[in-house]
C-alpha cells in the first residue's frame, strides 16, 4: 500500500468548490472518478483546502491510499489524460504512511486579484473582480498591515463557520498593484470560512475611501462579523500553495510549494 500526494491545479469557475456533494460537480469528485478509472481500485482522495465554488487554485494538495504498481511520480501524467482540462495535477509522489495533509504545522498562501479600471477585460473575468472606482493602494497597503500576527477574526469568518477556534496567525498580508491588477496576497498558518474574501472585501472598502486603515483594529477587537465588510465574490480568490513546514514522518525535508511561477508549464517536483 502506498499513500500518494498529488498537487492540483484547477479552474474552480465551473465547480461547486473542492469538497463532494450530493447534487453538484466538485473538484474531489472528479479526482476521485479518474483515479478509481485509472488505478482500477476505489479511491477517495483527502484534500488539504476545501475551496469554495468558484475558487481556483495552483498548489492545493490532497493524498489517497493506493495498491497499485504504477511509480508514484508517474501517476500524475496518466492522472491528467482522464481529468477536464480545468483540472491538472502539477505532481504526484509518494509520502509517509501517515502523512495528512491537514496534519503538521503548515502555511497557506491565498492571492484575491482585482481588476481596477474603467471597463471589465472579458480576458480576465474568470480570476479577477472587476472594480471600476479609483482605489487607493497605499490605504489598502496600510490597513493590510493591522492584519498581520495572531489574531481573533471572527470578524472576518462566516456566521455559519463551525469551528473550536477563530484564533489565527497571518505571517504576511500585502497589497500590490501591476498595470490595472490588484493583487491582495494573505499567508497564515489556517483561515477560516470565506475569511480572505471577507478580508478582500474590507481592503476594497478602505481603498475606496468608505473606511480608514486604522478601522482595522477597531473591527478585530470587536469579534462581529457585522463590523467587517462584505464577501468578495469567489471568482477573484485562488490559493497560491501551501509550505508544509515540519519534516514529514518518514525524515525527509521540508516540503515547500510554491508553485505559481511554475504550475502552467511543467509539472513540479515533489522534495
Amino acid at each position: 500500500m502506498m499513500r500518494i500526494k498529488l498537487v492540483v491545479a484547477y479552474d474552480g469557475t465551473g465547480y461547486s468548490g473542492w469538497q463532494l456533494q450530493k447534487n453538484a460537480v466538485t473538484i474531489e469528485q472528479k479526482l476521485n472518478e479518474a483515479l478509481t478509472n485509472l488505478l482500477e481500485e476505489e479511491i477517495t482522495v483527502t484534500g488539504a483546502s476545501r475551496t469554495d465554488a468558484g475558487v481556483h487554485s495552483l498548489g492545493n494538495v490532497c493524498v489517497f491510499d493506493t495498491e497499485t504498481r504504477i511509480p508514484a511520480e508517474k501517476i500524475c501524467f496518466a492522472l491528467n489524460a482522464r481529468l477536464p482540462e480545468d483540472i491538472v495535477v502539477q505532481s504526484s509522489c509518494e509520502v509517509a504512511a501517515d502523512f495528512h495533509p491537514r496534519a503538521g504545522k503548515s502555511s497557506k498562501t491565498y492571492e484575491y486579484r482585482i481588476l481596477n479600471r474603467i471597463f471589465p477585460d472579458p480576458t480576465r473575468r474568470r480570476d479577477t473582480y472587476f472594480y471600476h472606482y479609483p482605489l487607493d493602494i497605499k490605504a489598502m497597503q496600510k490597513a493590510a498591515s493591522y492584519l498581520e500576527g495572531e489574531h481573533d477574526f471572527k470578524s472576518f469568518c462566516s456566521v455559519h463557520a463551525q469551528v473550536e477556534t477563530t484564533v489565527r496567525s497571518i505571517y504576511s498580508c500585502t497589497v500590490e498593484k501591476e498595470e490595472d491588477v490588484i493583487k491582495i496576497r494573505v499567508t497564515g498558518n489556517g483561515f477560516l470560512y470565506n475569511m480572505v474574501r471577507i478580508i478582500a472585501g474590507t481592503l476594497v472598502e478602505v481603498g475606496a475611501g468608505k473606511r480608514k486603515p486604522e478601522d482595522i483594529p477597531v473591527i478585530l477587537a470587536k469579534t462581529d462579523r457585522n463590523t467587517a465588510g462584505p464577501t468578495a465574490p469567489a471568482h477573484g480568490l485562488t490559493m497560491i500553495g501551501i509550505q508544509y513546514e515540519d519534516k514529514i514522518a518518514d525524515g525527509r525535508a521540508s516540503d515547500i510549494l510554491n508553485l505559481e511561477e511554475n504550475s502552467s508549464k511543467k509539472s513540479i517536483k515533489c522534495i
